[in-house]
C-alpha cells in the first residue's frame, strides 16, 4: 500500500473538515500548523465550506452575537449559539461592512473606527485599519467586499465617500498592507446624496447598488469591480424594474446573482 502524500493529507482530506476540527490539528506539529494556514490551504477549504449543505446565520442583537445553522434551507433555531466579539466588544459598537466565505468585515465604532476581519466560526481575527482610518473611515459613507485573486491572496476591498470624492483601497492579507486603486472618474457617487450598499461578490467580480434618494429622486446605478483587473465599471440599472421608490439589494443563491426590489408600499418583486 502505497503511502499518503502531504498534498493528499491537506487537500483532499483536511480541507474537508469543519473549522473548529482544523484548528485543532494545527496543534499536531508546526510543520501542521503552517500548512493549514496557508492561502492555498485556506482557498480550497472556503470553497469546500461554501460549497457544503449546512449554512450559519450570523445576527447582531441589542446586547449579543447569535449564531444559527441553517440546514437544507431551513433555519435550525434549536442550534442557536451565542459568540462574543474579540476583546468583548459589546454588539452595540459593531456593524457588519461585508462578508465572504466565512469571513466577515466588521467596522468597532469606536472614539478611533476600525475594521476588523473576523471568522466566527474558529473565533480567529486581524485588525487591518490603518492611519488612514482614523482620519476618513465613516461606518455610514463606506462600504466594501471581498475577494480571492488568482494567486489565492485574500484582498479587502474598501470604498471610502468624504467631501463628494470616492476613493478606493485594496488589502492584501498577504502583505498586510493597503494600496490605491484608481476610481471611476466625471461621477458624483461619493456625494451625500447617494447611499451605497455592501459588496456582492459573483463571476470574478463584486457588485455595488448606489442609489440617490434625494436629486433626482430613485436614481439607481451599478458599480461593478473586476476582481483581475481591479478596474472598475458602471452599468445600467435593468429598465425593466420600474418601482419606485423602491429599496434595491444584491445577494447570491447558488452562486448566481440576483436582484430584489423592494418597494416601499410592502411590493415584494424578484
Amino acid at each position: 500500500m502505497e503511502l499518503i502524500g502531504d498534498d493528499m493529507i491537506f487537500e483532499e482530506i483536511l480541507s474537508r473538515l469543519p473549522a473548529k476540527v482544523v484548528c485543532r490539528f494545527k496543534c499536531v506539529s508546526k510543520q501542521w500548523c503552517y500548512e493549514l494556514s496557508t492561502p492555498k490551504f485556506v482557498f480550497i477549504h472556503t470553497r469546500r465550506v461554501g460549497n457544503s449543505i449546512q449554512k450559519k446565520l450570523l445576527s447582531f442583537k441589542e446586547n449579543s452575537i447569535i449564531v444559527d445553522d441553517i440546514v437544507s434551507g431551513n433555519l435550525e433555531v434549536d442550534t442557536s449559539k451565542i459568540v462574543t466579539f474579540p476583546n468583548d466588544v459589546h454588539p452595540s459598537f459593531l456593524s457588519i461592512v461585508c462578508s465572504f466565505n466565512g469571513l466577515i468585515l466588521v467596522c468597532i465604532k469606536r472614539n478611533h473606527n476600525e475594521l476588523v476581519l473576523w471568522n466566527p466560526t474558529t473565533r480567529r481575527f486581524k485588525l487591518i485599519s490603518d492611519d488612514y482610518f482614523i482620519r476618513y473611515f465613516g461606518r455610514h459613507n463606506d462600504t466594501g467586499g471581498m475577494y480571492f485573486d488568482e494567486d489565492n491572496d485574500l484582498k479587502v476591498l474598501h470604498i471610502n465617500c468624504y467631501w463628494d470624492v470616492v476613493t478606493a483601497r485594496v488589502y492584501s492579507r498577504r502583505h498586510d498592507s493597503w494600496r490605491k486603486l484608481n476610481f471611476l472618474s466625471g461621477t458624483q457617487l461619493g456625494s451625500n446624496f447617494y447611499s451605497w450598499s455592501s459588496g456582492i461578490y459573483s463571476g470574478k467580480t463584486i457588485y455595488f447598488i448606489v442609489s440617490n434618494y434625494w436629486i433626482p429622486p430613485g436614481e439607481r446605478n451599478i458599480v461593478a469591480f473586476d476582481v483581475i483587473s481591479e478596474s472598475f465599471s458602471l452599468l445600467c440599472f435593468p429598465e425593466r424594474i420600474e418601482v419606485n421608490p423602491c429599496q434595491v439589494h444584491f445577494l447570491t443563491i447558488s452562486n448566481k446573482l440576483h436582484v430584489i426590489v423592494v418597494q416601499y408600499a410592502g411590493l415584494f418583486v424578484q
